[in-house]
């Protein structure tokens, strides 16, 4: 049975999902959380959210993870949720090519709604599949070094590579967080929670 210290954690962070419809982004977000994958496909109406805490360096990260949904109707709802991210994971299809060129305006979409500094990763998924492979590895990491962020490819259905992109990127967040304590206290990008209390200024729409 786990005790109150074991439940507590040291640091919060906000991730968000973005990506067109269909490329997977909530099947990503279920094999992290839950380690579980369902063949069907189910559109996110909006914006959903899992948590998942994992340890780092000896330190104890809850991850709050938003999954967006990649439809234009829906848009307007999801940007509000770029400001408060601290880790934002670009999602595209290996084997849809339009949801791999699309990445540029989801990029342009982080430049105008997110917190300047957030950290990004870009997502190749459906690496499983590579029968129906459009967007070579190459052609991936090209576009990830045009934007000076990491790339990885990920298949949800087959458990690759899922937990290194969530542990990369909350990696950065972590060793960006504790810089941006130590250098600007006041920065409203940082969170830092100690036993589980978080200390914010300001109302958070989610704590």
């Amino acid at each position: 049975m786990a005790t109150p210290k074991s439940a507590s954690y040291d640091y919060l962070i906000k991730l968000l999902l973005i990506g067109d419809s269909g490329v997977g982004k909530s099947c990503l977000l279920l094999r992290f959380s839950d380690d579980s994958f369902t063949p069907s496909f189910i559109t996110t109406i909006g914006i959903d959210f899992k948590i998942r805490t994992i340890e780092l360096d000896g330190k104890r990260i809850k991850l709050q993870i938003w999954d967006t949904a990649g439809q234009e109707r829906f848009r307007t709802i999801t940007t509000v949720y770029y400001r408060g991210a601290m880790g934002i994971l670009l999602v595209y299809d290996v084997t849809d090519e339009r949801s791999f060129s699309n990445i540029r305006n989801w990029f342009s979409n982080i430049e105008q709604h997110a917190s300047e500094g957030v950290n990004k990763i870009l997502i190749g998924n459906k690496c499983d599949m590579p029968d129906k492979k459009v967007i070579s590895k190459d052609q991936g990491q090209a576009l990830a070094d045009e934007f000076g962020i990491k790339f990885l490819e990920t298949s949800a259905k087959s458990n690759i590579g899922v937990e290194e992109a969530f542990y990369s990127i909350a990696r950065d967040i972590k060793k960006r967080m504790i810089d941006t304590q130590t250098n600007q206290p006041q920065n409203n990008n940082t969170l830092v929670v100690e036993g589980g209390n978080a200390n914010k200024a300001g109302n958070g729409c989610c704590n």
